[in-house]
């Protein structure tokens, strides 16, 4: 039996609070796990032998939910999320998307510590781009491959905006994805476009940071964004770069500009470029990259 489109598109928002729920644990700890294990890495390069490796202390890694945590294993699933003030650990029923923010009125059961906003907005958000998705391409592989993008991408411009680190983990499968969409014809891209669109997109930021950095002697960002535009080429195709780019630059310089004027930059005076390439991206999915380019150029994008 065929499901009602708008049953779906309901029932797309619903697992998209769940899946919500599960990307705010990625959010925080995938940065983490990644510092770990370059410090494993650096012991190990510094130890002078195999069994200098073998003695190293185990890291114990720190959770805003978990401060003291009794094992070594950390990772997506370990350790059980806890008040990062009291320990705490999170029950089954404090953790239902959005309602149990709303039931705890934003604080921790056991010592009343004002817990994020952010968990239920990221909740929200990702219910609502899956909600967009299937109404929109529909219950099919179209629109789970749109929901996929669109939870990566999410990720991706949290974790950058907390930590300027856009993961391999993330970037990489997120442009091989787009790749084999446009392939299987998943979306509305042709493969030529999209293989082009990721050489073209990394290439282009590959150059403008080299010729910064050639110039200033600094590095006005991180391979990262490189990647990240690299899949929005594949994505998207090469015609959707230059939308791409001016909407993220325009948004980013307007962001900067009140940050500054407001005192809000971080130390070094920089902000993160990933989420407003984020930013961008969803304007496209949203809206076509040739409306964005119009709307931006006038007369001259047409």
């Amino acid at each position: 039996m065929e499901l009602d489109p708008g049953l779906a598109s309901l029932l797309a928002g619903l697992v998209g609070l769940l899946v919500g729920s599960f990307l705010n644990v990625v959010i925080y700890r995938l940065p983490k796990m990644m510092e770990l294990e370059w410090e494993r890495e650096c012991a190990s390069l510094r130890a002078s032998s195999a069994d200098d490796v073998a003695a190293l202390p185990e890291v114990q890694p720190i959770d805003t939910q978990a401060e003291a945590i009794p094992s070594a294993r950390f990772n997506l699933c370990v350790p059980a999320s806890r008040c990062g003030t009291c320990g705490h650990q999170v029950r089954w029923y404090e953790n239902i998307p959005v309602l149990s923010y709303v039931f705890l009125r934003g604080k921790c059961s056991a010592c009343g510590v004002r817990l994020s906003l952010r968990y239920p907005i990221v909740e929200l958000a990702t219910a609502f781009l899956f909600f967009y998705c299937i109404e929109r391409w529909g219950m099919g592989v179209q629109g789970l491959a749109w929901c996929g993008f669109s939870a990566a991408m999410l990720t991706l411009a949290f974790i950058d905006w907390d930590t300027t680190l856009l993961p391999d983990d993330i970037t990489l499968p997120l442009m091989w994805a787009g790749l084999l969409a446009a392939a299987l014809g998943w979306i509305a891209v042709p493969l030529y476009a999209s293989v082009v669109g990721a050489a073209a997109g990394y290439l282009s930021l590959w150059t403008i940071y080299w010729a910064f950095k050639w110039l200033t002697g600094k590095e006005g960002m991180g391979y990262g964004d490189f990647k990240l535009y690299a899949a929005l080429g594949a994505w998207f195709g090469w015609e959707a770069l230059l939308p791409i780019i001016l909407i993220s630059s325009l948004i980013g310089a307007v962001v900067g500009i009140a940050m500054k004027l407001m005192k809000n930059l971080r130390e070094g005076g920089y902000i993160p470029f990933g989420p407003f390439l984020v930013g961008a991206g969803f304007a496209a999915m949203f809206f076509g990259p040739q409306a964005i380019l119009q709307t931006i150029m006038g007369p001259w994008g047409r």
